[in-house]
């Protein structure tokens, strides 16, 4: 099973386990069952400062992704670190969904394009 460890920071009321839920939905339909995966819901003043630091852009954004393992092959008994996904539920308002599964194909390694954007109808 994949393990998703949550960090609150944004004082939202959110759901978590619809969250979780579709997170591990995602990543069963794209063969990964197992690993560790940490969802940090933040206030938009630090999405903004992640997303100036790590892509150099200063403004809000709805979600982040910081991709560890993907799905590189790992040796045996090692557990997968498939990273972690930043999201601002003050941004991303009632769309967090969409926001969340996009942020999760990144974590397994898909780019903006057009099979980012078929995998994302398929959870839509």
């Amino acid at each position: 099973m994949v393990e998703v460890e949550v960090a609150n920071r944004s004082g939202a009321d959110f759901d978590l386990r619809t969250a979780t839920a579709l997170i591990r939905e995602v990543l069963r339909a794209e063969g990964i069952v197992d690993g560790e995966l940490g969802l940090q819901l933040v206030e938009p003043e630090e999405i903004r400062t992640l997303k100036r630091e790590h892509l150099g852009m200063d403004e809000e954004t709805d979600a982040l992704a910081f991709p560890i393992d993907g799905r590189e092959p790992l040796p045996e008994g090692i557990p997968r670190q498939l990273g972690d996904v930043v999201l601002c539920p003050e941004v991303v308002g009632d769309a967090w969904r969409a926001a969340l599964v996009h942020a999760v194909l990144h974590l397994v390694g898909y780019d903006h394009g057009l099979e980012m954007e078929a995998r994302e109808r398929t959870y839509a």
